[in-house]
C-alpha cells in the first residue's frame, strides 16, 4: 500500500485545575507508573449515552495490555530518528506528533518520565518544521494538512500541560493557519488553501483547534460553527458519514472520524440524534465481530473509533474497548504494529488506542468547548 493512499481516504487547558497538573507531575516524578483502577459503578446514561464518559470501569487494563504497551513504547523509542522524527518523508511532522502523543498517553511529558527525552525530541522536531505560514510540515507530501492537524493536537497537549511559551507561539501560528485555510463549505482539504473539504482532513483540524482552545489559545467561534455545519452535511441517513458532503456512502474510518468531529467541536447534546445515529452505525464494526480493516486504514479508523466510544461511554465503551484491546494485541508483529504507511505510524496509533483508559491526554476527555 502506497504511503499517500492513506491521505486519500476517507476545541483553556491553561485553565486545567492545578490539582490535576500536580497529580500528573507526582506520577512522573516516580516514573510513568500506571494508575490503579478501582471498580466503579456503572455510569448513569442519558438517551442511551453515558453522562460521564470518563468513569473508570476497573476492567479495562489487563496484563496482556500492559505488556503490549510496555514493549510497544520501548520499540517506538528505539526507532525514533536522531533528529526526533518519525516517518521521515511521510508527513513526518504529523506522524512525529502522533509518536509524541503515544508517549504522553503513558504519562510522559517533555523531560519527565521514562520517555520524557523522546517527547522532548518530538517537540523540537515538530516546532522546527514550522514554516513561515504557520504550516507544520517537514517534507513534501500529498496532504500536508493531515500532518498539520496531528502536529497541532500534539503541541496543544504539550502547551496545556507545560505552559511553555515557545510552544504557545508555535501553536498560535498553527491555529491561525487552520482558521485562514477553512473553505467556504466549512471544512479543510489536503492543501493549506481554502478551496474544498473532506471529512478526513476536517476532523484533523477540528481536533487541533480543540486541543489549542483547551490549552487557552483563542479559536474563533465562527470557525467552529462552520466546521460543525460541514460535518453535519456529511452525515447520511443511516448515521454514516460520506467522505465529501453530499457525495457517496459511509464507511467505518470516515464515520468514526465524523462522530469524533461532532464531539470535539462541542456541539453534542446527550440525547442528540446525530451522534447517536453515528454511534449506532459504528456498532456494526465492533472489533469483536469485525476486523475493522475491510476498507483499509485500520489504525486510522480505530484511532477515531475508540475516541468516539470513549466519549459516548456507557455500554458503547464497555463493549468496544475490550474488543479493540484484544484485537490489537493479537495483531502485533513482535513488539510493534505494522501493515500500513510505516511501522512507527501503526505503532503510535495502536499505543494511543490501547492507552485510552489511562486518561492522561485531556484532548480525549470531555465534550469540547461550547458544550
Amino acid at each position: 500500500m502506497k504511503a499517500n493512499s492513506f491521505f486519500r481516504i476517507a476545541v483553556g487547558r491553561r485553565g486545567l485545575c492545578r490539582a490535576f497538573i500536580a497529580m500528573v507531575v507526582a506520577v512522573l516524578v516516580a516514573g510513568p507508573a500506571r494508575l490503579t483502577w478501582g471498580q466503579a459503578a456503572k455510569p448513569k446514561t442519558v438517551g442511551g449515552l453515558s453522562a460521564n464518559s470518563s468513569t473508570v470501569r476497573g476492567d479495562e487494563i489487563n496484563e496482556a495490555q500492559k505488556e503490549a504497551v510496555e514493549k510497544g513504547l520501548a520499540w517506538l523509542a528505539a526507532h525514533q530518528g536522531a533528529d526526533g522524527s518519525y516517518s521521515k518523508g511521510q508527513s513526518a511532522s504529523g506522524l512525529t506528533g502522533l509518536g509524541g502523543l503515544a508517549f504522553m498517553s503513558a504519562g510522559n511529558l517533555p523531560g519527565r518520565g521514562k520517555y520524557g527525552d523522546n517527547v522532548s525530541k518530538c517537540v523540537k522536531f515538530v516546532m522546527e518544521s514550522q514554516q513561515e505560514s504557520g504550516l507544520l510540515s517537514a517534507d513534501q507530501t500529498h496532504g500536508p494538512m493531515y500532518g498539520h492537524g496531528f502536529a497541532t493536537v500534539f503541541l496543544g497537549e504539550v502547551y496545556g500541560m507545560t505552559g511553555d511559551e515557545n510552544v504557545k507561539e508555535c501553536l498560535q501560528k498553527a491555529v491561525r493557519l487552520i482558521e485562514r485555510t477553512q473553505s467556504e463549505q466549512g471544512g479543510w482539504r489536503y492543501q493549506p488553501q481554502p478551496l474544498d473539504a473532506d471529512i478526513s482532513v476536517t476532523i484533523c483540524e477540528i481536533m487541533g483547534l480543540r486541543a489549542a482552545r483547551d490549552a487557552g489559545v483563542k479559536v474563533e467561534k465562527e470557525v467552529i460553527d462552520k466546521a460543525v455545519a460541514y460535518v453535519k452535511k456529511c452525515q447520511n441517513g443511516d448515521g454514516s458519514f460520506a467522505y465529501v458532503a453530499g457525495m457517496g456512502g459511509g464507511g467505518f474510518a470516515r464515520s468514526a472520524a465524523g462522530v469524533a468531529a461532532l464531539y470535539y467541536a462541542g456541539r453534542f447534546q446527550q440525547d442528540g440524534p446525530d451522534i447517536k445515529k453515528g454511534l449506532d452505525y459504528l456498532k456494526q464494526f465492533n472489533p469483536a465481530k469485525s476486523n475493522g480493516g475491510a476498507e483499509g486504514n485500520y489504525y486510522y479508523g480505530n484511532y477515531y473509533g475508540v475516541q468516539a466510544m470513549f466519549l459516548a461511554g456507557g455500554d458503547y465503551w464497555a463493549e468496544w474497548y475490550p474488543a479493540i484491546r484484544d484485537q490489537l494485541i493479537k495483531r502485533r508483529s513482535g513488539d510493534h504494529w505494522g501493515g500500513e504507511i510505516t511501522d512507527d505510524y501503526c505503532t503510535a496509533l495502536a499505543l494511543i488506542v490501547l492507552q485510552m483508559p489511562n486518561r492522561y491526554l485531556p484532548v480525549f476527555n470531555g465534550k469540547g468547548p461550547g458544550s
